[in-house]
C-alpha cells in the first residue's frame, strides 16, 4: 500500500527514482480499480462512466511521472516512454526495459 500512496505523493516528480516493486505494486492497484470501474460501467453506462472517466484522467500525469521514474532508476532516459509506440514490439521492450534492476544509485532518491 505504501507504493500506491507514493505513487500520489510523487504525481509531479519527474526527477527522481521509482523501484521495480513500487512500480509493479502502484501498476497493480491503478489496473485493478481501473478493471473494477471499467466493469462496472459494462453493468451501469450511465452512472459511472463519468467516474471511470475521471479515473482515467486523474492516474494520467502519476502514471508517466512514475513511469519516467521507473525509465531512470533502470538507466534509461525519459524518451524511452516513447517505445510503447513501436508497432509489435513496443510493449514488449517497455515491460523488459521496467523489469531491469535498478542501476547502482548515482545521489538521485528513490520514492
Amino acid at each position: 500500500m505504501q507504493e500506491f500512496v507514493s505513487f500520489w505523493k510523487n504525481y509531479i516528480n519527474f526527477s527522481d527514482r521509482t523501484t521495480v516493486r513500487g512500480y509493479w505494486i502502484a501498476f497493480l492497484f491503478t489496473f485493478i480499480i481501473t478493471a473494477v470501474l471499467g466493469l462496472l460501467t459494462l453493468v451501469l453506462i450511465t452512472q459511472l462512466m463519468f467516474l471511470y472517466y475521471i479515473w482515467t484522467l486523474a492516474i494520467a500525469v502519476p502514471s508517466i511521472a512514475m513511469a519516467i521514474r521507473r525509465l531512470r532508476d533502470a538507466g534509461k532516459e525519459w524518451p524511452w516512454i516513447f517505445v510503447i509506440f513501436i508497432p509489435c514490439v513496443g510493449w514488449i521492450l517497455y515491460i523488459i526495459t521496467m523489469c531491469k534492476p535498478s542501476i547502482p544509485n548515482d545521489g538521485t532518491p528513490v520514492v
